[in-house]
């Protein structure tokens, strides 16, 4: 249908049920979450028993811990944030050097190996992490056995659960760059060469310009893949819980509405953080 014909009234209605189903099933559940962070009850569910921030500032006479003095949940968060950043700049550095290979070079086997790249995004999480642990473990306990030495890093702990998460996000982050990347007009590249520029100046003040709404918006989906991961994570993490584990944890022992207000923070510190990144990619892509 031409969009600017009259449509019937019962497809405009139809339509318009639809967007708000699918609204409500999409938001609803972060509104109810949201809400309930404020909730004057030990349990994060209605029914509604009056406003507070005790969830989020501590009450000391009532025996409430709050968000902002919880020391275990904010050392997670901070985990989190620590492997977030390694993950989003190992998958966004690797990632720009996929796209050139995949898009510049030429070599046998390339299709292949492209698909081979995809293939972590197509294993469950668990079965990822569950091959890198086993993986890793076996080369540890070769290299403890042959050569007495100890490989820590190789062993379940936060460089591991880095490794789990860059497997598959490093290959989002090549293929957000390779669209961009293809999409290039290489005749610039030519012509800067023709007046005399090195290659790394015309990678430097050409191309790598050219990237950079590819490059921020890869940044920005590889941080927060990482920091909400929790499949691939269970099966490598040490004695250093990130936040996803620490949730899942005290979900088990007995949730309470503090696990909410890590919620509602979580929910707002993303948002702030994808818009940031989306307005630095727009501002990019009008220079």
């Amino acid at each position: 249908m031409i969009p600017t014909l009259p449509r019937p009234a019962w497809l405009r209605l139809g339509t318009a049920l639809y967007v708000g189903a699918f609204l409500v099933f999409l938001f609803l559940p972060l509104v109810t979450v949201a809400v309930f962070a404020f909730n004057n009850a030990p349990y994060p569910a209605p029914p509604w028993h009056g406003f507070t921030l005790d969830w989020f500032l501590g009450n000391e006479a009532s025996g409430r811990v709050g968000l902002f003095h919880d020391s275990d949940l904010l050392a997670s968060v901070w985990t989190s944030t620590v492997v977030a950043c390694w993950v989003t700049a190992l998958a966004v550095g690797i990632g720009t050097a996929n796209a050139f290979l995949m898009e510049r070079a030429r070599f046998p086997g390339k299709g292949a190996l492209s698909l081979l790249m995809l293939t972590p995004l197509v294993i469950p999480g668990v079965i990822l992490g569950i091959s890198i642990l086993a993986f890793a473990s076996r080369i540890a306990d070769f290299l403890s056995e042959s050569f007495g030495l100890e490989a820590d890093f190789l062993r379940p702990g936060l460089p591991l659960v880095v490794l789990g998460q860059f497997s598959f996000i490093a290959a989002i982050a090549t293929l957000t760059i390779s669209a961009r990347l293809k999409r290039f007009d290489r005749t610039l590249e030519e012509a800067a060469l023709n007046l005399g520029a090195s290659r790394a100046a015309v990678l430097w003040t050409i191309t790598l310009p050219y990237l950079r709404p590819a490059l921020i918006g890869s940044a920005a989906i590889a941080f927060l893949m990482s920091f909400e991961n929790f499949n691939t994570t269970l099966m490598l993490v040490g004695s250093d819980a990130p936040l996803t584990i620490m949730m899942y944890g005290r979900m088990r022992e007995g949730a309470t509405p503090v696990l909410n207000a890590v919620s509602l923070f979580l929910m707002l510190a993303s948002a702030a953080i994808a818009l940031t990144l989306v307005r630095r990619g727009r501002s990019a892509r009008s220079d």
